[in-house]
């Protein structure tokens, strides 16, 4: 039998904040997870060129990523409840990290398309183990600030991904790129075996934090339970807005990530020119994580309840990606760049919200299972948006700088249908009352 970690050392020496430090090792996680997806839409415009592919041809390779995402989403949720968070995590980073390494590999349509499948299924597990990870670390007027600081990893990876994958590109070409996050991953393993546990076996855990974490959950959540079946979730109105508040609008996020340098391009502006509007829309993403976090959280502490505080960030999330649409007007970068980063920013605190409502609504056993199957809804709404994105930019080329304008159109405007079905399925319901999900 395996020793535990308090047998390293008799008397280890308590970390301050340990529950912050778990949530930088999350937050870089999803840094690596970015750059990691990041790669190929970084280096699209070139691959396109090199192997003659029409934006229909990377629709299907950012597809077949999506539909192994998707699936992988539930599927890999469902294990992180039945397997714990720190060896999920642990097989779902060792998985994508040896699928980048291996893409390095691929040459043409069909092997790209089959490696980022393989890595949508490993990369799949990240937020449903986050998602629990948060639960198990943080009182609930923590967790809309420690999902902001993982899910911010999303816009800054997605950021520093320009700056690191193409002097690469340029100096060694494109296999080498996708080398780099694979490494990375590997590296991350180290330190994620090394500090995570649960923290009433962490050796490094103040007796303070410990009683400050368990404080906040109820009596009953102490003692073990069997896992909820997914038809019973299923029967939840609580579940279906969790899944609805991530599937009308991670499709947006997942547009701009996967196709903005296109759309610049789409826009005659060109890649080198418009370096600095690819990754400004991150920023403001990684801004807005932290505006909704923390401003719930700031209202929670001014006595609002916990489902008012949540539901007055989605509100603010679903009125203000509606910015996007005036970019259909203009061709001017920085405009262009301005709208973007608002709308992103307004994403980003609506995505916050919608990722911490696991943990707000269910109880530890069912977190992961409920987070993986928002992703899940998110992963097929985005399948649906690829393909009509694909089709749409391709026959309307004709059009010029307006060939995705009904895309964006409707990337502002779905959203906002979102946060309407979010308000009206969220709340507390006779299933509160029966102790089957956590009141807000």
């Amino acid at each position: 039998m395996p020793p535990t970690p308090s047998s390293a050392s008799p008397h280890p020496r308590p970390i301050p904040s340990l529950r912050w430090w778990i949530g930088g090792i999350l937050f870089v996680s999803t840094v690596i997870n970015y750059i990691d997806r990041q790669t190929l839409s970084i280096l699209a415009p070139f691959l396109k060129e090199q192997y003659h592919w029409t934006n229909t041809d990377y629709a299907a390779i950012a597809i077949a990523f999506r539909v192994a995402y998707s699936i992988g989403q539930t599927v890999c949720g469902r294990q992180i409840d039945r397997l714990g968070t720190r060896l999920g995590l642990t097989l779902s980073v060792t998985w994508y990290s040896i699928v980048s390494l291996m893409t390095a590999l691929a040459n043409g349509l069909l092997s790209f398309a089959a490696f980022r499948f393989l890595l949508g299924a490993g990369e799949s597990a990240n937020w449903p183990g986050a998602a629990k990870a948060v639960s198990e670390w943080f009182p609930k007027r923590e967790r809309g600030l420690a999902a902001a600081l993982y899910d911010s990893g999303s816009s800054v990876g997605g950021a520093i991904a320009p700056f690191l994958i193409l002097p690469i590109y340029l100096r060694w070409g494109w296999r080498v790129a996708f080398v780099i996050p694979g490494v990375l991953g590997f590296l991350w393993l180290i330190v994620w075996r090394r500090f995570y546990y649960l923290p009433q076996d962490h050796p490094r855990i103040s007796e303070a934090e410990l009683q400050m974490i368990l404080a906040d959950k109820p009596p009953s959540e102490s003692v073990a339970k069997p896992l909820p079946r997914w038809r019973d979730l299923l029967k939840l109105p609580q579940t279906w807005g969790t899944i609805v508040s991530k599937a009308l609008t991670d499709p947006v996020w997942f547009f701009i990530t996967d196709w903005f340098p296109i759309y610049l391009i789409a826009k005659g502006i060109s890649l080198k020119s418009g370096l600095l509007a690819v990754w400004i829309p991150f920023l403001a993403a990684d801004l807005g994580n932290f505006f909704g976090g923390g401003v719930s959280g700031y209202l929670i502490r001014r006595g609002w309840s916990l489902g008012a505080a949540r539901k007055a960030l989605v509100v603010f999330g679903g009125f203000g990606v509606m910015l996007l649409i005036p970019t259909i007007f203009t061709v001017n970068l920085y405009l262009i760049t301005m709208l973007f980063a608002l709308a992103t920013f307004s994403y980003a605190s609506f995505s916050t919200i919608a990722n911490v409502l696991p943990a707000d609504l269910f109880t530890n056993e069912a977190v992961a299972s409920v987070s993986g199957m928002s992703g899940t809804g998110a992963g097929l709404g985005t399948i649906f948006a690829f393909f009509l994105i694909g089709h749409y930019s391709d026959a309307r080329q004709s059009t010029a700088t307006h060939s995705f304008d009904p895309i964006v159109i409707a990337a502002g405007l779905i959203p906002f249908f979102g946060m309407l079905l979010v308000l009206l399925l969220v709340r507390n319901t006779r299933a509160t009352d029966q102790g089957l999900v956590r009141r807000i």
